[in-house]
């Protein structure tokens, strides 16, 4: 058996390959379309909202924080409670950004029906863009990975990796359109290490 260090070694570098895999393949023009859907959104009262299955479920509370946080205000939407009366937080026109590896994860296909069915608009993540997640896109956002890192290639790690940076990089043009200042951060984020480093100028 590898010894520990053999093992990080090769799943970091596993993880290295797939992340550059991912930067080569990004698409911007994808991008700037989710920005423009979101944007078109609020501008017409909407909002937006993040959800997913197991392991992207939670990535989907991160990068509703995140966005939250940078001039975006984003929910959670559980992504099984959503039909059992979880989706009236969803509105006519809001985004909602789904997450999922597969594409076709049949929990996640019911609250994307439900969510459709109510006029919402569809921002997917997934790893297949042959998926029945991408066909249900209003824009599609391809963050896959071939190898998770780990001999059975079946728990999620790379691939919630390329997710994260996907709406990273979402987040990150979302916040420059909003104009995010310092003074506007700290007062969402005034706790905390970061919020004492922004107030003493740091």
């Amino acid at each position: 058996m590898a010894t520990d260090k053999q093992q990080v070694d090769e799943y970091l570098g596993i993880v290295n390959e797939e992340v550059h895999a991912f930067e080569e393949g990004i698409d911007y023009d994808a991008l700037s379309a989710a920005k423009k859907l979101i944007l078109d959104a609020e501008a017409s009262g909407g909002r937006v909202h993040v959800t997913g299955i197991g392991k992207p479920g939670h990535l989907a509370g991160y990068i509703a924080s995140l966005l939250s946080s940078t001039g975006t205000p984003a929910t959670e939407l559980h992504g099984t409670e959503a039909v059992h009366g979880s989706s009236g937080q969803v509105r006519p026109g809001d985004v909602v950004i789904a997450i999922s590896n597969s594409g076709n994860t049949s929990e996640l296909k019911a609250t994307v029906t439900a969510l459709k069915a109510n006029d919402a608009k569809i921002i997917s993540v997934t790893g297949n863009p042959e998926s029945w997640l991408a066909e249900q896109g209003d824009v599609v956002l391809i963050a896959g990975v071939k190898r998770e890192g780990d001999s059975m290639n079946k728990p999620p790690r790379a691939s919630i990796v390329v997710e994260m940076l996907e709406l990273q990089c979402l987040s990150i043009l979302l916040q420059n359109e909003f104009g995010l200042t310092p003074e506007t951060y700290v007062r969402w984020h005034p706790g905390g290490s970061l919020g004492a480093s922004i107030r003493a100028g740091k």
